[in-house]
């Protein structure tokens, strides 16, 4: 199964709550749309695409063919007879309304709805076009941040993971090294959470499973001086890569997030550009909390990418769109379930189109 039908079942919350309010949007001012001829959507070209490198950090993905377009004939005898209705300021509205229930937050809610509405008030609209209009809208927002995690000749390159308890940081770092060690990296993790032995030990099956070390220091350790002997370690032994495992921190616990701004001075003393990567993951179903924690991290940690998790257990997956939108980081990746192959790089229209459950 390609990543993308993977993303398109389990991303059923999220699109299932846009289809449902845009089918009532449509279906409430379909009667007294004015009975007139419908008109085609595109009535303006289409915008120019940036194509976007989404190669897969170390497993490849498999691209089916789409289905033939159909011809002119085709599309005169298969007129699309669904509900319609006129776009107007109030369907415009009613839109906005959708898309901040999903957690795309104000901003971003407004610039979509006003893009999707140039040119375009007074027309008859079915779903349908008006999902095509979102996943185009939502894919333009987040081109730009779709980034695969950048590889670098400095050895060790050296990945901090930042995040809030829970939020998925441990099996993404193992899955990560997993990738890696299969792309041929040498890879070393530092268990960085001494203060959590489940962490640990869960790190350590990742490590067994993908024939990668992990570095750890008996309970309660100072997780500064473990990240300095895990860089003293791998560059020892010409590791390509060293990913550091830090503890659940909540951004408004000053005490905690002062430690982790320690262990960054720490491996500067190694490095002065390490950390080359700190990725933030985060949990989709924490909503707009999510806006709230890379702005946090991003000042005290200096946040070069973010890795979504959960999108398959939350009905607010808008919110990757409203961070894209306020923080122009790169989204490296996102994961759907607990495999390994449940985490893969961020693909802008395979999530746009999941998004609004489009096929």
């Amino acid at each position: 199964m390609s990543f993308f039908k993977k993303l398109r079942d389990r991303l059923t919350k999220s699109s299932s709550k846009l289809d449902e309010g845009l089918e009532a949007i449509v279906e409430e001012g379909a009667d007294a749309a004015p009975d007139e001829p419908d008109v085609a959507v595109d009535s303006a070209p289409e915008p120019e695409r940036v194509e976007v490198d989404v190669t897969p950090i170390a497993i490849e993905e498999t691209v089916e063919d789409e289905a033939p377009k159909k011809g002119i004939i085709d599309r005169l005898v298969g007129r699309d007879t669904s509900p319609r209705r006129v776009l107007d300021d109030e369907m415009v509205e009613q839109l906005e309304e959708l898309l901040i229930s999903a957690d795309m937050g104000v901003d971003t809610a407004l610039r979509v709805t006003s893009n999707m509405a140039e040119g375009r008030i007074g027309k008859k609209l079915s779903v349908d076009e008006i999902k095509s209009l979102l996943a185009e809208e939502v894919a333009r927002i987040m081109e730009p941040v779709a980034r695969p995690l950048p590889l670098y000749a400095k050895k060790p390159q050296v990945v901090l993971v930042v995040g809030v308890n829970g939020a998925g940081k441990t099996t993404t770092i193992g899955k990560l090294a997993s990738q890696f060690r299969a792309a041929g990296k040498s890879v070393v993790i530092a268990a960085g959470d001494t203060f959590r032995a489940a962490a640990v030990e869960q790190l350590q099956i990742w490590g067994e499973r993908a024939g990668v070390p992990v570095l750890t220091a008996p309970e309660g350790s100072d997780p500064a001086s473990l990240a300095f002997d895990a860089m003293t370690k791998a560059q020892e032994d010409g590791a390509d890569l060293l990913m550091i495992d830090t503890a659940g921190r909540l951004q408004n616990r000053q005490d905690l997030m002062e430690e982790l701004a320690k262990i960054v001075r720490v491996i500067r003393k190694k490095d002065p550009d390490a950390p080359h990567n700190t990725l933030l993951v985060l949990d989709a179903t924490t909503g707009q909390n999510a806006v709230n924690q890379v702005d946090a991290f991003q000042k005290l940690a200096d946040v070069s990418g973010l890795v979504m998790t959960k999108l398959d257990g939350t009905a607010k997956g808008g919110v990757l769109v409203a961070l894209a939108d306020k923080f122009g980081l790169p989204i490296h990746a996102i994961g759907v379930g607990e495999q390994i192959d449940d985490l893969a790089p961020f693909d802008p229209e395979d999530y746009a189109n999941a998004l609004v459950g489009r096929g």
